[in-house]
Parts: C-alpha cells; sequence; structure tokens
C-alpha cells in the first residue's frame, strides 16, 4: 500500500518549513523560559512534543522521498541533520535532568541545537534543489 502512494517533494519543503518555525519558536520559548528562571510547564511541555511530532513526520516523509529515488545526492547530510535533532531531544529525555538552572538552559540548548540542525539540512536541501551545490 505504502509502495503505491506518492509523496510530492512540495510536501516535504513545506513540512521542512514549519519544523523550522516550530523549532525555532520552542528554542525562544525554552530560552526565555530559562532566562526567567522558570521550570517548564504545561504549555512548553505541549509545544516540545508537538515539534517532535513534526520532526518525525519530516523524516518519514524524507525516507518515503528517498524510496521513490527523490534526493539520492544528499542521502548522508539528510540523514545526519534529518535525525540530529530528534536525537538531541531522545538525549535530553534519557538524561531527563532535575529542575534546576542547569537544566533549564541545557533545555534551550537542546532546543537550539535540534533548530540548528534543521535549519543547516533545510538549507543544503534548498541549495542541491537549486543546482547551486
Amino acid at each position: 500500500m505504502i509502495d503505491r502512494m506518492f509523496v510530492p517533494t512540495l510536501v516535504h519543503i513545506v513540512v521542512g518549513m514549519a519544523v523550522l518555525g516550530l523549532t525555532g519558536a520552542t528554542t525562544l520559548l525554552t530560552t526565555w523560559q530559562a532566562w526567567r528562571g522558570r521550570s517548564a510547564g504545561r504549555w512548553m511541555h505541549g509545544a516540545l512534543i508537538v515539534t517532535q511530532v513534526v520532526l518525525m513526520a519530516q523524516v518519514l516523509i524524507g525516507v518515503k522521498l528517498l524510496d521513490q529515488g527523490s534526493g539520492a545526492a544528499q542521502l548522508y547530510i539528510h540523514y545526519v541533520g534529518g535525525l540530529a535533532p530528534l536525537f538531541f531531544f531522545m538525549l535530553w529525555y534519557w538524561i531527563a535532568p532535575r529542575e534546576s538552572a542547569r537544566a533549564r538552559w541545557g533545555l534551550a540548548a537542546v532546543t537550539a541545537a535540534s533548530f540548528l540542525f534543521a535549519l543547516m539540512t533545510y538549507t543544503i536541501g534548498q541549495g542541491y534543489v537549486r543546482g547551486t551545490l
């Protein structure tokens, strides 16, 4: 069933923009909360969950596009750049530091790293699409 399904590359581009927006917003949100000295509340955890779900959807769309033969030249950068943000979040929840200033700033660092890797992957992917790389 899934082999017969065709995913246009535009879907990957649009979801990639959503990933950039969400990771950027969660970076700003976690940094703001850390700066104010507040712990992650219900809204923060909700934003983190939504960000991770959209990241997972983007990875699955990317895998389907690779299965269709799209983007073979940029395979490795997409694997590294696309999975790194999920790895950062997984590592954060695995370590699960106790509530402290260090934990708050650590979460801000995790979301910032996720945003930077998503931005890098999106920029490189767009460069391949435009033929500038």
